[in-house]
């Protein structure tokens, strides 16, 4: 077994408009295990994943990956012309190299397969995450990227599609790095949490879920998620910004 990280990040930041965007972040993506990167609107989440694909150079800092490391990626929402004719299997054939029976073991996985013929902008929000997750699949990666991987599903459907991740990198022996804001239904399955905030403010195993009062809205009046709260502690404050104030400890507490 190669003990090689896939991905190491060491103290990349990145600014704009004299803003800390990304603020001396380093971890590693190790084979097989699945990581969950957290924090809050705002805090650089989408950044991170274009840096780690290499879709935006950071101001400093490096990024090294395994040698011929096959990465699939997940965006968090396709954008799809209604009046534009794609079905699921032309959609698929977008992957350049792609053969019939690879696209069809790959929806068969993910139990869309008899979607084939089915227009794209006919699915229903978990059949198409479902689809794409398919698709991310036919470069048979080292690594899976998925960014917000459940948007737009109820409940049920997000339950399912974790579970399907989890058994996908059982299969595939492959890594997941994946962004959530619903860490409750994941910490099941998830070997690693980073949680960020420009900088990242912790990292490690998620804690088991329990009945005790550990879920909360996060994202202030938005409201837009539930987090299990995540424990820990932190030596440094934020600005407005999110910026780490220097020499200025804050107490305990827990965070999303």
């Amino acid at each position: 077994m190669n003990t090689t990280p896939l991905i190491s990040l060491d103290k990349l930041n990145l600014h704009l408009n004299n803003r800390h965007i990304i603020q001396d972040v380093s971890f590693t993506i190790e084979e097989n295990q699945i990581t969950t990167l957290i924090g809050p609107n705002g805090s650089g989440k989408s950044t991170l994943v274009r840096l780690l694909l290499g879709l935006q150079r950071p101001d400093s800092g490096t990024i090294s990956n395994r040698s011929d490391l096959r990465i699939g990626y997940m965006p968090q929402k396709l954008h799809i012309e209604p009046t534009l004719p794609l079905t699921v299997e032309r959609f698929m054939k977008l992957a350049a190299g792609s053969r019939r029976s690879e696209i069809e073991e790959a929806l068969a996985q993910v139990r869309v397969g008899h979607l084939l013929k089915n227009p794209m902008q006919q699915l229903s929000g978990g059949e198409s995450q479902r689809v794409m997750l398919a698709r991310s699949l036919l470069r048979k990666p080292q690594l899976l990227v998925l960014d917000e991987p459940v948007q737009g599903v109820d409940v049920t459907g997000q339950i399912e599609l974790y579970e399907l991740i989890s058994r996908i990198r059982d299969k595939y022996r492959c890594a997941v790095f994946m962004v959530s804001h619903d860490l409750h239904l994941v910490m099941a399955s998830t070997d690693k949490v980073i949680c960020l905030n420009h900088h990242i403010c912790c990292s490690g195993h998620p804690e088991k879920v329990s009945n005790d009062p550990s879920f909360t809205a996060l994202f202030g009046a938005k409201g837009t998620a539930n987090l299990a709260l995540y424990s820990h502690k932190h030596n440094h404050q934020h600005d407005t910004h999110g910026d780490v104030i220097v020499d200025q400890p804050c107490k305990d507490h827990d965070h999303g």
